[in-house]
């Protein structure tokens, strides 16, 4: 069990809900608030499908220990976050 991996999902399980639940979007940094159309759905798109699942897989990773464990876990990361901003550029931006 590695205690840093731990802290570091429940910290990302934190920051999910504040951004995803209590839209405290001031928390995301590098965008132009005056660009999104809609604030809300941005912290549920970044809260729900960026920050929760990376902090459950992170997490996971802090209790379990599997072959290439790094490897997953940075092309997970890269995939949700090219799927996130993929959908955010999409959607979202005037």
């Amino acid at each position: 069990m590695e205690y840093g991996l731990l802290i570091i999902g429940i910290s990302l399980l934190v920051i999910s809900y504040l951004v995803g639940v209590k839209k405290q979007t001031w928390l995301l940094a590098g965008f132009n608030e005056k660009n999104i159309k809609n604030k809300s759905l941005l912290g549920v798109i970044t809260g729900a499908g960026f920050f929760l699942p990376l902090g459950l897989l992170v997490i996971f990773n802090g209790v379990f220990d599997y072959a290439n464990e790094g490897t997953v876990l940075a092309v997970v990361m890269l995939v949700l976050l090219l799927i996130v901003y993929i959908f955010i550029n999409k959607r979202l931006l005037d």
